[in-house]
């Protein structure tokens, strides 16, 4: 094999309790659809043949220094735990060590049945595959941490869900797959040897200054709070908020049923298993809280003063709202154009969006807009717009460049449902050019592309998508 990856594994060299060691299943047919030149080359990857490249990513052919194993973890699922899950259709391959020296996992998603596919085929369809690697793509040139999309691969075999649909494979580039599910099944199963040795891998690799278990209980809280103020910045609903798709790493990971809002609504949900609103919108917050206290009773399982840790972890996870109040305020405030702090600022804010909420105004585009003083057209009725503008203004006027800091704040494109939608239909029916335009153009988000001008309008009434689907 002439294609390499410069594999260094740390994660295999864990216990045998953490993970199970297979390969991944081949395919009939695998067909190159994406590889992601500038990923590989942080990853010291080179491009290979195309041919065997597509053989590697769809699993055909195990690279030398692969060591493919399934993760296990558990997770709670909608707010019920579920006691075991596990990689019950990826495989991790290994590690490499960047250009920047931050290492990495290289993860195939749909390469078959592994012990914890729970009676699944452990394949992906089409859909998902391309839905994942064009908005985890979005999300990192959004400036938003992300895992990320290395390749994409038709099987050349069918899928079976609904009916039968074309197979295809992601590799998938992460911190790492660690999540708070990962902590869950050890603390669960009373297994504290393994518990401890979780921790310190999870310290050592991702956190280095952190001081024990609860100092890794701080460093996730204020990785997670972070970027679900990024989330908020940007429209985007994950959908499934899950323990089991909570990394520690504070990277978004597990692209479901997620979706960019385009008109505004904090109450918006797209998740079609999503029934009772629990990842709407606006309850992110209050789940990555929820989530974070899930962590923190893993993690104090291991302490030897349980009372003490219970109190300190208790005090780490209540200050948790605070910190994601105040990073939704820095990000918002960007998005106003307000690099200075002032106390009316929260009401300027609320204001806006709830002016928005009521008048069916695109999220994005109204952000947007503010630079070009176009925003009023996004309402329906003006005059709500016209009686928050002159507090803006004022507000504004005591900043030095506000038009600058609104352009790098608010995107011009962001990955639309429709659009992703149409995406999938033209790759189904074997047209590739949609989705390497969205690629393309979503890769420079913050950018007027007056060529690409219609990516940015919001879709119709009958191209509206009103829900979104897992595709597992």
């Amino acid at each position: 094999m002439t294609f390499s990856i410069p594999f260094d594994n740390s994660y295999a060299r864990l216990p045998g309790a953490f993970y199970t060691a297979q390969p991944p299943k081949p395919v009939a047919a695998p067909r190159l659809i994406a590889f992601n030149d500038d990923l590989a080359k942080l990853l010291r990857i080179s491009r290979g043949e195309t041919e065997e490249m597509a053989r590697v990513f769809a699993g055909n052919a195990v690279p030398d220094g692969a060591t493919p194993l399934a993760q296990l973890y558990a997770g709670h699922q909608f707010g019920q735990y579920n006691p075991q899950l596990g990689d019950g259709r990826a495989l991790l391959l290994g590690e490499t060590i960047g250009t920047d020296e931050k290492r990495r996992d290289i993860q195939l998603k749909g390469s078959g049945p592994t012990p914890y596919s729970r009676m699944g085929d452990g394949r992906a369809w089409l859909g998902p595959v391309l839905r994942e690697y064009v908005v985890s793509e979005a999300m990192h040139a959004l400036g938003i941490p992300t895992t990320r999309g290395l390749a994409a691969v038709e099987t050349g075999e069918p899928v079976y869900r609904e009916g039968a649909l074309p197979g295809a494979v992601l590799t998938r580039v992460a911190s790492s797959h660690l999540r708070v599910g990962t902590f869950q099944i050890f603390a669960a199963r009373g297994e504290i040897t393994h518990l401890k040795a979780l921790t310190d891998y999870a310290i050592q690799r991702h956190y280095p200054d952190a001081q024990g278990p609860l100092g890794l209980l701080t460093a996730v809280r204020d990785a997670q709070a972070k970027l679900i103020a990024q989330w908020m910045g940007v429209g985007f609903i994950h959908g499934v908020m899950n323990t089991d798709n909570c990394a520690i790493s504070g990277e978004t990971i597990d692209y479901g049923p997620c979706a960019f809002m385009d008109t505004y609504h904090p109450n918006t949900v797209f998740s079609s298993i999503d029934r009772m609103g629990r990842y709407a919108y606006s309850n992110q917050p209050d789940i990555a809280v929820w989530n974070l206290a899930q962590l923190a009773t893993a993690l104090i399982q291991q302490m030897e003063d349980k009372e003490a840790a219970v109190e300190e972890a208790t005090t780490i996870v209540h200050a948790m709202p605070a910190l994601i109040q105040d990073h939704w305020l820095a990000t918002f405030r960007a998005k106003l154009g307000l690099a200075t702090e002032e106390d009316g600022d929260l009401a300027l804010v609320t204001d806006l969006l709830q002016h928005m909420a009521a008048q069916y105004a695109d999220f994005t585009n109204t952000f947007r807009a503010l630079g070009a003083d176009t925003a009023r057209d996004q309402f329906t009725d003006p005059s709500a717009y016209d009686n928050w503008l002159p507090g803006w203004q004022a507000r504004t006027g005591r900043e030095a460049d506000p038009q600058a800091l609104i352009a790098r704040s608010n995107p011009a494109f962001i990955p639309r449902n429709h659009r992703i939608e149409q995406m999938i239909e033209a790759a189904v029916g074997g047209d590739y050019t949609p989705f390497h335009r969205l690629t393309t153009v979503l890769a420079r988000p913050y950018d007027d592309q007056p060529d690409h001008a219609e990516l940015q309008r919001p879709p119709t009434p009958d191209e509206v998508v009103p829900a979104t689907f897992c595709g597992t």
